[in-house]
């Protein structure tokens, strides 16, 4: 039997609107389409590459106070994470999912660097995701050793 294919999918994938970075997850659109093709090590790695994609992003905007309370916050609230991600990447998850509802961060155990709302955290932290993910896009065939499937 095969191994379980993670995925660091989120369920809103922009690449079918004509993105060629998807908004939720950070990958290229050819990264999204090979993925199953990938092996579990190449899974892996961009895994860790996109969780230090986002962890590097978030940490311009939030500092993890008590990396517990956010994970306990993320099962109460079944918000999806793997356990080897960092917790600046899960936190981007937390708000992208609770951005509408969470009113304060220590309860979730976080802190914004700027006193903002937590929609305005969510809304410069995705801004800032695209852009990295978009230099990130140009520099995946040497970076991950992206395998090519095209002909």
């Amino acid at each position: 039997m095969g191994e379980r294919i993670t995925s660091p999918c989120v369920g809103l994938c922009s690449t079918t609107l004509g993105d060629r970075v998807c908004r939720g997850c950070q990958r290229v659109d050819s990264e999204i389409r090979d993925w199953p093709a990938l092996s579990g090590e190449q899974r892996r790695r961009r895994m860790a590459e996109l969780d230090r994609l986002r962890a590097e992003v978030a940490g311009r905007f939030l500092v993890v106070m008590d990396p517990a309370s956010l994970e306990a916050q993320l099962r109460r609230h079944r918000i999806r994470f793997r356990n080897e991600q960092p917790p600046l990447s899960r936190a981007v998850e937390l708000l992208r999912v609770g951005r509408g509802r969470i009113r304060d961060l220590s309860r979730y155990g976080l802190a914004g660097r700027d006193g903002e709302d937590v929609a305005t955290l969510h809304e410069r932290i995705t801004a800032d995701l695209r852009v990295a993910a978009e230099r990130r896009q140009a520099l995946l065939p040497d970076l991950l050793d992206l395998p090519t499937l095209d002909p």
